[in-house]
């Protein structure tokens, strides 16, 4: 039977009981070992790193054996960073990543029979129906289990405690980060994006300054331009407007912000607050996950 017709099932299962998607969904991810964590924690920049002798706040997130790959989700609101910290995170530990929002531009930008309904949803800054992200997400699951894929790090799902709900019932998420960044900023990274209508690459012209006040540290996020060949390309995303953009950050507190107290009640969920840029960011969000960017350090010490 196809995997999409088994997602379906799931979706509408989720509803009324999860002990049925756990049957109907497992083909999709039965492959996949866990990644052991059993901790909730929020993690400091400003203050965590200051001993740099004492336990990480995931002391006990530990690689158990070679042929076991992590599965991860990234949370956080539209601009922060899921994309750019998770595809880091994919490239390091040799998994997938797999961010909805690609497979909803993937599908508006072909002619299949989603596109016409993605545009109107996407331009108006509401959020994917939970039917049409699982059946994208059950492709691409699809198309990667032929592969010989295993493991992976989700961007974008889930976005809602049903979809949370769904994925439970399916696999064992180990761990969950919730990417954390004042608002100010992701309004200006949102408008700053922009992508090479050519390559896909994605940059950002915004160069964001926050003065420390008040008892809040500041921040400073410097512009990442394009290459030459790049600059002369770059056009923004449709739905990066101020107003989608007030919109969507007003969407993800009503409804995606209980997915991190689902996460939360079951001990999986590490917030970390983002002090600045990727040069800033980067290290400190692997010293909370335990883990090390070797050719990261050789880059910085050449």
């Amino acid at each position: 039977m196809a995997v999409v017709s088994r997602c379906s099932r799931a979706a509408t299962a989720a509803t009324t009981a999860n002990a049925t998607t756990a049957t109907t969904f497992a083909y999709l991810i039965r492959s996949l070992s866990p990644f052991s964590s059993s901790s909730s924690s929020t993690f400091d920049p400003q203050n965590d790193l200051n001993n740099r002798n004492k336990p990480a706040v995931l002391g006990t997130l530990k690689r158990e054996s070679k042929g076991r790959n992590v599965q991860w989700v990234f949370l956080g609101c539209p601009g922060v960073g899921k994309g750019t910290y998770a595809s880091r995170l994919s490239n390091l530990l040799g998994v997938p990543h797999i961010a909805t929002g690609d497979l909803v531009r993937d599908e508006l930008a072909s002619s299949g029979p989603l596109s016409s309904q993605l545009k109107e949803i996407v331009t108006q800054g509401k959020l994917v129906s939970d039917e049409i992200i699982i059946d994208l997400l059950s492709k691409r699951l699809e198309a990667g289990e032929a592969k010989g894929e295993s493991g992976f790090i989700l961007d974008g799902f889930p976005r809602t405690v049903r979809q949370a709900e769904i994925l439970e019932g399916v696999t064992d998420i180990d761990l969950v980060i919730n990417l954390k960044l004042r608002e100010e900023a992701l309004l200006a990274k949102c408008l700053g994006r922009r992508i090479c209508r050519e390559c896909g690459g994605n940059y950002n012209v915004a160069c964001i300054d926050i003065k420390a006040e008040n008892g809040r540290p500041g921040m400073y996020m410097a512009p990442l331009p394009p290459p030459p060949q790049c600059a002369s390309k770059l056009i923004t995303r449709p739905d990066d407007t101020e107003e989608v953009v007030k919109q969507r950050l007003r969407i993800y507190q009503a409804m995606t912000r209980p997915v991190e107290d689902f996460y939360r009640s079951r001990g999986k969920l590490l917030e970390f607050d983002l002090p600045g840029g990727i040069p800033e960011s980067w290290p400190k969000l692997l010293c909370a996950l335990n883990l090390e960017d070797r050719e990261d350090k050789q880059s910085a010490a050449a």
